[in-house]
């Protein structure tokens, strides 16, 4: 039997991904151990995974030769990222890891994660290929007096939406504009909220569009859900991947509006609420096992609709050495 281990980094929390991809090898009766990787020694998802990695954080020098020493102790074949801070240097040392490491980094090229983890570079990008996204306010506009309301504000390299805010008059976005870092402001969006998990092979071939109604959110990440199989969306998505060219499982954030469809962020990475579209039929974990077996994938819908996902909190005990405590 092959072995396929895959390392999943800044795992934190992950532990939906973590089994997931435990899950798939189980299914598809293949041995892989599933390594997490986190700088914490009590982030949940190392208790759940096969193997764990105690990597220094990402801005220490020495964070990706502890990757690739991972890769090579572990006999990792797959990595995989899960946060918007690793992404540009991982996609700026994906070469050298797999030459060093054998293992696959799943990342996209540094051109495509320039344009989604800079939200000038997605507007710009965006806007000039024809997709719709809410007007960017230039700083000269933003000090006239005849600025319309509402607005809305975010930083330009921020994620889990964190310091994102609905802008309601001229002195709250003064007070905004102060307060965060390399702020960009937009006309407010109303409408339906879609997160759309996008499945793309190493070469770029599509393989599956899972759009996500966003029925309630915390922190910035869905916890309720509904997969709507948006004939309107899956359209405008491929469109958009044609351009922009990523590998890998995506998230596109976009809203239905009364001016259609308009794009919110693009996430070069799993998001948090992946293993809804994984538990839906659009398993993205058995797809890249399988391709890392060799297996040429297709595009397909074969996901189950209409379906709704409540997600919910969980916990462990550990103790004083850090093992899990069995109740």
């Amino acid at each position: 039997m092959r072995e396929v281990n895959v390392l999943i980094l800044s795992a934190g929390r992950r532990v939906e991904l973590v089994q997931s991809f435990q899950k798939a090898a189980k299914r598809l009766n293949i041995k892989s151990n599933v390594v997490a990787g986190d700088c914490s020694k009590t982030a949940p998802a190392i208790y759940f995974a096969d193997k764990k990695a105690i990597l220094p954080r990402i801005s220490e020098p020495n964070y990706i030769n502890e990757i690739i020493n991972v890769c090579k102790r572990e006999d990792v074949k797959l990595v995989i990222p899960t946060i918007d801070t690793d992404l540009l240097l991982l996609s700026e040392e994906k070469e050298r890891i797999e030459s060093e490491s054998g293992a696959v980094v799943l990342i996209s090229n540094t051109e495509v994660v320039s344009i989604c983890r800079d939200k000038i570079n997605t507007q710009r990008f965006l806007e000039e290929n024809g997709f719709k996204i809410p007007r960017m306010y230039s700083e000269v506009e933003l000090d006239s007096e005849e600025l319309k309301f509402p607005l809305f504000i975010k930083p330009k390299s921020g994620s889990s939406s964190i310091n994102t805010f609905k802008v309601n008059n001229l002195e709250e976005l003064r007070t905004y504009r102060s307060l965060i870092r390399e702020p960009i402001v937009q006309d407010y969006m109303e409408g339906k909220e879609f997160t759309v998990d996008v499945f793309l092979g190493f070469n770029g071939n599509l393989i599956s569009i899972v759009p996500r109604l966003r029925m309630a959110t915390r922190s910035g990440e869905i916890s309720k859900g509904k997969i709507i199989k948006d004939n309107e969306i899956i359209k405008d998505i491929k469109r958009l991947v044609q351009v922009l060219k990523p590998i890998g499982h995506i998230t596109v954030q976009l809203m239905k509006t009364n001016k259609g469809i308009e794009y919110i962020e693009i996430n070069p990475r799993f998001g948090g609420g992946a293993p809804m579209s994984i538990q839906s039929g659009a398993d993205s974990c058995e797809n890249l096992y399988r391709l890392l077996m060799g297996e040429k994938l297709e595009y397909n819908e074969n996901y189950r609709d209409s379906i709704m996902f409540l997600r919910f909190d969980n916990s462990i005990c550990v103790d004083e050495n850090l093992e899990i405590v069995q109740w």
